[in-house]
């Protein structure tokens, strides 16, 4: 295929999602509400919304969750060329249960076609041909052969001198906290845009001490964006620390995809140009707005709305 490449591409597994309604649990519930999800996808249907060229590709099982997974992504403007439904595998599945305002979430993912991604998968002239290749550490984890397809996409868009954003996003159900450090921590060094949690930080450099978190983020080549810094985002980058607040959310329905939905911000406005600082305000944006309403993805922002909230532009420098 020689069609040009998107400015951002990302890719990872997506699931089908059932979602128990309202605030019950899945065994008291009749009913369940259907959906799809998966990080990747979330953050490129996000920026798609917002107006950036994105990509996304992966695996699918050739079964009806897949075809209607890649049809909805296809409809979000989202360039699934390089996507596969396969035959013979499966979708992975996720249910979801919010019963008296707790969260849990159950896997139906062991060997699901996105966890047999393979290396020789990858289109590597779709690769170098972007600007930003965007990964997570939830790819690392579904299993060995997603995993050493994730640290070839990142080899190839380093050799090209594609930008390479990497959000860790640890899930400890998903594998140990010391197998998530042997692969997440060199992952971190080869970014350009590294997106930790402060919780993650603590648990992957096995430390609470803000000072020597602090000169491990330093010793980095990239710029370090840290959510959930106290009630700010901490933007890392050159020897420079600026905070920047969260944005205010009215009312909070649904947490889940809040992070999805900052960081497809971030990522278009790097694509736009924009200041790390300001890419970030971007996110917080569109964070907060995802967090109004239920679903991981359905609340994504278009960009008329963020922009009519680019207005406020206080933050703490220091």
């Amino acid at each position: 295929m020689d069609m040009k490449s998107p400015d951002l591409i990302t890719f990872g597994e997506t699931m089908g999602l059932f979602m128990a309604p309202e605030y019950r649990g899945l065994e008291q519930s009749a009913t369940v509400e259907q959906s799809f999800g998966g990080a990747e996808s979330n953050v490129a249907v996000g920026a798609a919304r917002l107006g950036c060229p994105v990509g996304w590709f992966g695996a699918l099982g050739d079964d009806p969750f897949g075809a209607k997974i890649l049809k909805a992504i296809r409809g979000e403007g989202v360039d699934v060329s390089r996507a596969r439904l396969v035959p013979g595998e499966e979708t992975g599945l996720m249910f979801r249960e919010n019963a008296g305002g707790k969260l849990a979430v159950h896997y139906r993912r062991k060997g699901s076609a996105a966890s047999r991604m393979r290396p020789e998968h990858l289109d590597e002239t779709y690769i170098a041909g972007s600007k930003l290749l965007h990964v997570t550490g939830i790819t690392a984890a579904i299993g060995e052969h997603a995993r050493e397809t994730l640290l070839e996409a990142v080899r190839i868009a380093k050799q090209a001198g594609v930008r390479v954003c990497f959000d860790p996003n640890l899930r400890l159900k998903l594998w140990s906290l010391e197998e998530a450090r042997r692969t997440l921590l060199p992952l971190a060094e080869h970014a350009d845009y590294f997106l930790p949690g402060w919780d993650e930080l603590q648990l992957l450099y096995d430390t609470k001490d803000e000072a020597e978190i602090m000169d491990r983020l330093a010793a980095l080549k990239a710029i370090s964006v840290v959510k959930g810094y106290g009630e700010a985002t901490l933007v890392l980058e050159g020897g420079k620390r600026t905070e920047v607040p969260f944005h205010p959310a009215a009312k909070v329905v649904d947490t889940v995809g809040a992070g999805d939905g900052f960081c497809a911000g971030f990522l278009t406005g790097i694509v736009k140009g924009e200041s790390a600082v300001e890419a970030v305000r971007i996110g917080s944006i569109c964070g907060s707005l995802v967090v109004q309403s239920r679903g991981d993805w359905e609340a994504l922002p278009d960009w008329r709305t963020v922009e009519g909230l680019l207005t406020d532009r206080v933050w703490v420098e220091r």
